[in-house]
């Protein structure tokens, strides 16, 4: 099934699915995950209507965005503070911030680019062993520390759940995401505190965090296919 068939498929599920639940389909973005896969693919992509794309390596990462200035690029990989630079000349959004010294890092970059960033909070919402992310309890904690960096524009949370079989066990760390940004903005800790962007599930389990109030949907094989093997 090509590109373009497989993007009308998931712009009418997230239609529906908002619909049955009482949102505004315009209110979620669909994030093309083109990590591994070609600028033909980005740019078949593009034939389509579809401009937000999402990578996960900085060498690839920076390559496409040289190459399709036309589109922009979420960065939803992990980043080390020493790649920060890269981070900070080359990407609309970076959606993975999860420590004081990254945030540091990408503002120091930013100053001297006269550049803002906008950034997600990465938030480990299953404390789970395997992922990178903050804690949710120490989430506050870093976004107030964030607002003495004025370069940075923290919009939202974004999470990767544990892994399940079943995609609606991932209903309640998607709840749990929500209300942690609901919390935060309360407290006026993001750049727009009416307006939360919540990051959150993937090509199996995206109906669900609609439904639970996701704004940016991050969904890769489902649109471009199978990575291929590097």
């Amino acid at each position: 099934m090509s590109i373009l068939k497989n993007l009308e498929n998931i712009r009418n599920s997230i239609t529906e699915t908002a619909n049955s639940c009482g949102r505004d389909p315009a209110n979620i973005k669909l994030l093309a995950v083109s990590k591994r896969h070609p600028v033909t693919s980005i740019l078949e992509a593009m034939e389509a209507e579809q401009f937000l794309f999402g990578e996960n390596y900085m060498q690839e990462a920076v390559k496409k965005c040289k190459a399709i200035p036309d589109a922009s690029f979420h960065f939803i990989g992990h980043i080390q503070s020493n790649k920060a630079k890269t981070a900070a000349e080359h990407f609309s959004m970076v959606e993975t911030v999860d420590r004081l010294k990254l945030a540091k890092a990408l503002h120091k970059h930013l100053e001297k680019l006269s550049r803002k960033l906008d950034i997600l909070i990465q938030v480990n919402i299953g404390n789970d062993p395997k992922k990178y992310g903050m804690s949710p309890d120490n989430t506050e904690a870093l976004l107030q520390e964030i607002q003495a960096l004025p370069q940075l524009r923290p919009r939202g949370l974004m999470t990767m759940p544990p892994f399940a079989t079943d995609p609606d066990e991932t209903r309640n760390y998607f709840r749990q995401l929500r209300l942690l940004g609901a919390n935060c903005a309360e407290k006026n800790l993001f750049f727009d505190n009416s307006k939360v962007e919540l990051s959150m599930g993937m090509s199996h389990d995206y109906r669900i965090a609609i439904e639970e109030g996701s704004t940016i949907i991050r969904v890769g094989t489902a649109i471009f296919g199978e990575r291929p093997i590097k």
